[in-house]
């Protein structure tokens, strides 16, 4: 893997970018304050704005490593955050990474998380040069699922109460995509 960090990606839609503190608001209103947004996150809802500034501060001092991948995901006719995209785990000793997102519930349904995924996908096995990436969900949250396949991740199986979230204890449904069967797809 060729660690790059956080750079900018851009798709039809949206631009994805480091977050800068004043994404706060943004994120505050747009999903951090939204229970239905968190329902099956792994993270409780922000209680106030203070809280959503806090979180960004700490992810803006890990945008200096090299090995750090936090994006914002702006749609590009508002320009503003809508959600957020990262690589919540990075095991560089199997060249893999894991991915967790969340968006807006104005923003759902509508394509945008499957193509900031895409994107970010893209990135990793063309520019990081990952062998594996990996994401997983709650069964009751079967948007999610959709969403990693189409991105093009393969459902690898279920962890039975292996998570847990704001729901509590949890399964978890697992995905991934390697980059041999990556590249087979752009042939």
């Amino acid at each position: 893997m060729t660690q790059k960090g956080t750079v900018r990606l851009e798709t039809e839609r949206l631009v994805l970018r480091r977050f800068v503190l004043s994404d706060a608001e943004a994120m505050y209103s747009n999903w951090a304050n939204d229970k239905e947004v968190t329902k099956y996150l792994t993270w409780p809802v922000h209680k106030d704005m203070y809280e959503t500034e806090g979180i960004l501060k700490s992810w803006i001092e890990q945008h200096e490593k090299d090995d750090y991948y936090s994006w914002a995901i702006i749609e590009k006719q508002i320009d503003a955050p809508i959600g957020s995209i990262a690589a919540v785990g990075v095991d560089a000793n199997i060249d893999m990474v894991h991915i967790g997102y969340c968006l807006g519930r104005c923003w759902w349904n509508q394509g945008y998380m499957s193509e900031a995924l895409k994107a970010v996908v893209r990135f990793f096995f063309e520019e990081v040069g990952v062998n594996r990436v990996e994401s997983r969900h709650d069964p009751r949250n079967i948007y999610s699922g959709r969403v990693m396949m189409s991105a093009g991740l393969q459902y690898e199986g279920t962890k039975k109460q292996g998570d847990r979230n704001n729901q509590g204890i949890c399964d978890s449904m697992w995905y991934a995509l390697v980059a041999e069967d990556y590249y087979k797809t752009l042939d």
